[in-house]
């Protein structure tokens, strides 16, 4: 039966809703956060520095990524500096290029230079990662995270990719590869069958985790049920002469 203690994978949340990441850092199997400024705007967050603070001061034990916004090289690398100045358990997301398709690997090598701890962001090709790895400095802990999902979404199939990745990897330790948007529950199983690091989770998604190895003769009744039930709820009626039996 599949089970969260077979999996090997490691759970990230992803979202920026603090109350919602606070339910999460209470839960042992989740093993690090991630965010991003989508999330972040989505979330009603206006001030990114003390909203960060907010999470760092609550969640000191694991992982937690923040991203830059800048567009230029410069500067991402300036912002790159002050968010990994906020805490030990930060990770600085930086795009694997700019707006304008600039590669962000000179930044990327001076930043991981310097002991800074980098998830790399918006992947989706295994040139990309192979790039990524190539720029960042043996040693420094790093995560490189390819958007499989989004790849899903134009109707090609991941997980072949993802799993080549993981062998490209495989000589560098220190650099863990991450599945990014995930869409169902099954790309858990997926990415922890092909030996993916790390897989980053919405809150909706992780609700589902107890659904994992559920009888799916059980789950149709369930299903049947709520049709049933849902109908009886909304006061639909659908007048018919006289009931049907059997001979």
């Amino acid at each position: 039966m599949i089970s969260l203690s077979n999996l090997t994978i490691r759970i990230f949340a992803d979202g920026a809703d603090l109350e919602g990441m606070l339910d999460m850092a209470a839960k042992p199997w989740i093993q690090g956060f991630t965010t991003n400024p989508t999330l972040m705007r989505k979330a009603g967050v206006t001030d990114y520095k003390a909203f960060a603070r907010q999470v760092l001061d609550a969640i000191t034990d694991r992982p937690v990524s923040f991203e830059v916004f800048a567009d230029d090289l410069p500067t991402m690398e300036a912002q790159a500096r002050e968010i990994a100045s906020w805490g030990s358990n930060v990770y600085v997301k930086v795009p694997v290029t700019n707006t304008q398709g600039d590669f962000t690997g000179p930044i990327l090598t001076r930043l991981s230079r310097a002991g800074i701890k980098l998830n790399v962001t918006a992947l989706m090709t295994r040139a990309q990662v192979r790039a990524v790895a190539d720029a960042l400095v043996p040693g420094t802990p790093a995560v490189i995270s390819v958007f499989a999902g989004r790849i899903a979404d134009t109707g090609a199939d991941p997980v072949a990719m993802m799993q080549a990745c993981v062998a490209d990897l495989a000589s560098r330790p220190e650099l863990e590869l991450l599945w990014a948007s995930p869409r169902e529950l099954l790309n858990l199983i997926q990415a922890d069958a092909i030996g993916c690091h790390i897989i980053t989770m919405t809150n909706d998604l992780l609700g589902k985790l107890p659904l994992l190895g559920k009888d799916h003769d059980q789950y149709s009744l369930e299903t049947v049920a709520m049709f049933h039930r849902d109908a009886l709820a909304a006061g639909y009626d659908i007048p018919v002469a006289a009931t049907v039996g059997t001979a």
